[in-house]
């Protein structure tokens, strides 16, 4: 009789429903951070280009917020927790 093992990984995935709802990862603007330190925590923690760290970053400048990916729950609970524990401001709300 053979082995059966699981993937924890493969399993979690084929766990997760096709369709679960998508969350909007939202960074608002916070004049106490300084921009190389936003656009770093964004390249590094959500691994954007520069060009779209700069494009979140100014769009949260000028409008107060700026949308940073649209991903499941556990990732953007993952983002915000982890870019805020950087000292950005952010926050998540499920899409429309």
């Amino acid at each position: 009789m053979p082995l059966q093992t699981l993937d924890p990984v493969i399993n979690e995935v084929q766990t997760t429903p096709k369709n679960s709802p998508k969350y909007r990862v939202l960074l608002h603007n916070d004049d106490s951070v300084f921009a190389g330190d936003v656009l770093v925590a964004l390249q590094e923690v959500v691994q954007l280009s520069e060009a779209s760290a700069i494009d979140i970053m100014l769009t949260a400048h000028r409008t107060g917020v700026g949308l940073v990916k649209v991903c499941d729950i556990e990732m953007a609970e993952h983002y915000v927790d982890a870019l805020g524990a950087r000292g950005l401001t952010m926050t998540m709300e499920p899409e429309e």
